[in-house]
């Protein structure tokens, strides 16, 4: 598999695989500091980023290589190149792009113009590298064995709802989207992709519209911003009130088991999506959450430009 452009491109064997290789770059970020060395990696954005910027310029950087940050305006994108045409010139400069826009479309014609790895790390529909990090900050918490367990996303159904659908059923967990009904409900495609590739990995995949529900003896609670980038503010008081009984407060967190953990993908309004103190409380695993955005985008770059993800077909 040249390219990471969805969630869903990856086999269980490739997860297992880039959880292990990011595990040894949290231990030693410097562990493989000439796999790019000479080389360098475009970071394409049109959405503003902390964490995945952040990220994809240390793992570049602590593999040996260097990033090059490319803005959504710097590019002749702007003034009419076509993305094929700009695939092709960016593969003659660099050895692999990391991009984070709107379209899911537009990564799809990178990753098919190109010759180069394309890493999506973040569309409008799908965020894979996130659930990446997300599942390595499980692990660490929970260990390999998640029989017995269920995992809860709850609020907007965005594209992160979507990645953790998807990944939930590779992973073959037990996995919860509680959402609003309507507009603001995961996509139905996707879970019906989600609950076909949980048949054969042996996971569980609902999709429920009561949070208490769905938060009873989970293991851990997921939520994600109710506003994201490109959505018209013109929703937001509708918006607002309609996912107001599926923010993450204490109560919620009472129902879940003795052992649960918050986590979040950040940024985060506190009281919208998420209480204060159970952001900033003892359970929640954001910043390690966080930090594991740089050991797993490394271990992609790791195992990507060596051509050893595999995919799942």
């Amino acid at each position: 598999m040249k390219d990471l452009l969805r969630t869903a491109d990856l086999s269980r064997a490739d997860v297992e695989l880039l959880l292990a290789t990011a595990t040894d770059f949290a231990k030693d970020p410097m562990g493989a500091h000439t796999a790019l060395a000479n080389r360098t990696v475009a970071i394409y954005m049109t959405k503003p980023s902390t964490r995945t910027r952040l990220a994809s310029e240390s793992a570049v950087a602590h593999l040996g290589g260097t990033p090059i940050f490319i803005r959504g305006d710097d590019l002749q994108l702007g003034r009419g190149e076509t993305i094929s045409d700009t695939a092709k010139v960016i593969s003659q400069f660099a050895s692999a792009m990391i991009i984070r826009t709107f379209a899911q479309a537009d990564v799809d014609e990178l990753g098919k113009s190109s010759t180069i790895p394309i890493i999506n790390a973040l569309t409008d529909d799908d965020h894979p590298t996130q659930l990446l990090a997300d599942w390595l900050t499980i692990r660490e918490n929970f260990g390999e064995d998640i029989s017995g367990r269920k995992f809860t996303y709850l609020g907007d159904g965005n594209n992160m709802s979507h990645a953790w659908l998807i990944m939930g059923a590779i992973m073959g967990a037990h996995v919860v989207a509680a959402t609003p009904e309507g507009k603001w409900a995961p996509d139905a495609a996707l879970v019906a992709q989600a609950k076909k590739i949980a048949e054969t990995s042996g996971g569980k995949i609902e999709v429920v519209h009561d949070p208490e529900l769905a938060a009873k003896d989970a293991s851990v609670l997921y939520t994600d911003v109710w506003m994201s980038m490109g959505d018209p503010e013109s929703e937001r008081a509708e918006k607002s009130a309609v996912l107001a009984p599926f923010a993450v407060t204490s109560h919620l967190m009472d129902l879940t088991a003795s052992d649960a953990i918050f986590m979040h993908c950040l940024p985060a309004h506190r009281g919208e999506e998420v209480s204060a103190e159970v952001i900033d409380g003892p359970r929640s695993v954001i910043w390690r959450e966080a930090f594991h955005r740089r050991t797993t985008i490394q271990a992609l770059l790791y195992h990507l430009v060596k051509g050893e993800i595999k995919g799942n077909k």
